[in-house]
C-alpha cells in the first residue's frame, strides 16, 4: 500500500469529516479511499466509449424559456433508444425537474446527456452513470422501426379482478 500526503482547507476538512461520522468510518484513510475509488469510477463510466451502462439524467429547467419543451421533447423523440423513462416534477410556477433514465453506450449517453444539460433554460444538470455490464440484451425488432420488450406473460397472465373475487 503508497502513502500519500495531502492538503486540504478548513472547509473540505469539515465536510470529510462529517462524511466520516455518517457513514461510520474509523478513518480518513478508509473514507479517503473510497472516495477515490467512487470518483474513479464515475470519470471511467463518462468516458464510457462502446461499454454499456445505464445513467440517471437530472436537470431543472425553465418551462417557459422559448421553445424549451419541444425541444426538449423533439431530442428525447430521435434518441428514444436511449430514453427509458422519465420523471416529470413542478417545482415552482416556472421551473421543472426531470429524471430521465438512459441506457446505451457510455460516449451516446453521454453525447445526449450533454445536450440536454447544454440546452438553454435548462439550469442545473447531473449525470449519474452506473456500469450495466452483465446480462445479456432484450431487444428484437419488430420490423416497424422501434423496438417492443416485455418480460410477463401478458395480460391473460393475470386474473380480471371480477374472476379473481368471484369465489
Amino acid at each position: 500500500m503508497q502513502r500519500l500526503t495531502i492538503t486540504v482547507d478548513d472547509e473540505l476538512d469539515r465536510e470529510l469529516d462529517l462524511y466520516m461520522h455518517a457513514r461510520g468510518y474509523d478513518n480518513r484513510s478508509e473514507a479517503l479511499r473510497d472516495l477515490a475509488r467512487a470518483g474513479l469510477q464515475q470519470a471511467a463510466l463518462e468516458a464510457g466509449g462502446d461499454k454499456p451502462c445505464v445513467a440517471a439524467l437530472i436537470y431543472v429547467y425553465d418551462h417557459l424559456a422559448r421553445d424549451l419543451p419541444k425541444r426538449l421533447t423533439h431530442g428525447f423523440h430521435e434518441r428514444h433508444d436511449l430514453a427509458q423513462a422519465t420523471l416529470h416534477m413542478h417545482l415552482d410556477h416556472d421551473r421543472c425537474m426531470e429524471v430521465t433514465v438512459l441506457k446505451g453506450k457510455g460516449a451516446e449517453v453521454q453525447t445526449f446527456a450533454n445536450q440536454v444539460i447544454a440546452e438553454r433554460g435548462v439550469h442545473h444538470g447531473h449525470v449519474v452513470y452506473l456500469p450495466n455490464d452483465g446480462g445479456h440484451s432484450h431487444e428484437h425488432s419488430h420490423g416497424h422501426g422501434h423496438t417492443h420488450h416485455s418480460h410477463g406473460r401478458g395480460r391473460d397472465a393475470l386474473p380480471s379482478r371480477r374472476r379473481a373475487n368471484s369465489r
